[in-house]
């Protein structure tokens, strides 16, 4: 592998994501690369930032509500031990419960939103923000046939305020999808589409994410995901172009 080749896949590397042999042709060019090794240590300290940052979850008000109460029939006299034995392994129960479900559920729209900022951040660190530069739509859509099975609406924003830069293929949720670059006074704006799992239009919703500006929406089976550091209102004025 080439050095351009060996740094798009240092990000897999950090993941445990390489198979043996891809793995140790990574390693071998660390050890004699100082930029590799230097881009792995970026990606490395981004992936704990972003694992430090992952949301927690609350129990319920009426679990808590009903864990407390067994607690209480736990206390009450021994005479009564064959209850509060039940009522202890009930509340065990749930706080077991509880606990895995602060680990395992994540509403999959938040879940995606994480994704979003953490590919958009990434593909800034890692200097890959695109794989076909160009400001001409229809150099840009043609590039995608055959490495995805959906056709990306491509848009030429230019006489907008948002020129196009290029695309470059990108990962959400395990699936492979589009991302298209624009940009905005400097500000470049990552542009991730992916096949809906509905076929009903969504309006725009705005979210914000360790300083990120995101935009989701859902039109023609195709679900858009927009997100950068450029303010809010001009991130909304950028999705007016596409959205619904």
């Amino acid at each position: 592998m080439n050095h351009q080749e060996i740094q798009e896949r240092i990000h897999p590397y950090v993941d445990g994501e390489l198979d043996v042999a891809n793995a140790r042709e990574v390693e071998l060019h660390l050890s004699a690369c100082e930029e590799c090794r230097a881009l792995e240590q970026r990606i490395r300290a981004l992936s704990s930032v972003l694992t430090a940052s992952a949301p927690a979850y609350h129990a319920p008000a009426a679990l808590r509500k009903n864990v407390r109460a067994a607690l209480r029939k736990e206390a009450k006299p021994a005479r009564q031990i064959g209850w509060w034995v039940f009522a202890a392994g009930a509340a065990c129960a749930l706080l077991l419960l509880v606990f895995a479900l602060s680990q395992t559920t994540r509403a999959p729209r938040e879940a995606i939103a994480d994704d979003v900022v953490a590919n958009h951040v990434r593909s800034l660190l890692a200097t890959h923000l695109v794989d076909v530069a160009s400001s001409n739509q229809h150099t840009v859509k043609p590039w995608f046939d055959g490495k995805v099975d959906f056709a990306p609406e491509v848009r030429d924003l230019a006489a907008d305020g948002f020129p196009l830069v290029g695309g470059r293929l990108d990962y959400l949720q395990g699936k492979t999808v589009v991302a298209l670059v624009y940009e905005r006074n400097k500000h470049p704006i990552n542009l991730f589409i992916v096949p809906a799992s509905t076929n009903r239009a969504a309006a725009p919703s705005a979210l914000t994410r360790r300083g990120y500006h995101l935009i989701h929406w859902t039109r023609g089976e195709m679900d858009y995901w927009a997100v950068s550091d450029l303010n809010a209102e001009e991130l909304h004025q950028f999705a007016a172009h596409f959205a619904p």
